[in-house]
């Protein structure tokens, strides 16, 4: 299996990443403890690697934060491999293929973890983030990084959106101790970036 990091884990979960391809993506493994059984957060890059993971870590299905080409480059190879891919519906047509659209504000079991789906449309216009109840975890995808939200001068991106997404969907819902995990780099918590909204609306990114 190829080398992890454990960027957390508690009696009932852990969450392995690795960084793959040219962008450095992170790609985040979350198992249930109890049941070895887990999903995998964007299949970006280096198949090989990821199906590795998937094989000994018992992955049962792909979720997409988004679809932007650099975080689904093995989606191909996972599907190829019998894994279920689900995506927003919003953002569907930025996949090669895929299995199951997801829904804003539902619960997906992975073994007896539950994990929920936050639409955070702005970045694309599909994109979403994961939480997973009873854990401070939260999986920002290109939502929400350390200093700011994600890139919005894509077509089909909107700062405006992206920040009406951050401030009622994450910033209102989630306490200061929440663990923010991103799509690239290092995490964050919901405490040290909130205060610095406004900060990002005056600068406009």
């Amino acid at each position: 299996m190829p080398a992890t990091t454990i960027d957390y884990q508690d009696t009932a979960v852990e969450v392995h990443r690795l960084v793959v391809g040219p962008v450095d993506n992170n790609v985040y493994i979350v198992r249930c403890r109890s049941t070895g059984d887990s999903v995998l957060i964007d299949a970006a890059n280096e198949h090989d690697k990821l199906l590795d993971l998937c094989r000994t870590l018992t992955v049962r299905q792909v979720i997409e934060t988004h679809g932007h080409w650099d975080h689904i480059q093995a989606v191909e190879a996972v599907r190829d491999a019998g894994i279920d891919v689900a995506v927003t519906e919003a953002d569907a047509n930025m996949l090669p293929s895929y299995d199951q659209i997801l829904e804003d504000s539902s619960v997906l079991e992975v073994g007896r973890l539950r994990i929920g789906t936050i639409a955070t449309p702005g970045h694309t216009p599909g994109s979403m983030c994961f939480t997973v109840e009873g854990t401070p975890l939260l999986f920002s995808g290109d939502t929400l990084f350390p200093g700011g939200p994600g890139n919005t001068s894509f077509e089909h991106s909107d700062f405006a959106t992206i920040i009406k997404s951050i401030e009622g969907r994450l910033f209102a819902r989630f306490g200061p101790d929440t663990l923010v995990l991103p799509g690239h780099g290092a995490g964050t918590t919901i405490g040290a970036e909130s205060p610095h909204l406004g900060e990002w609306i005056d600068r406009g990114w």
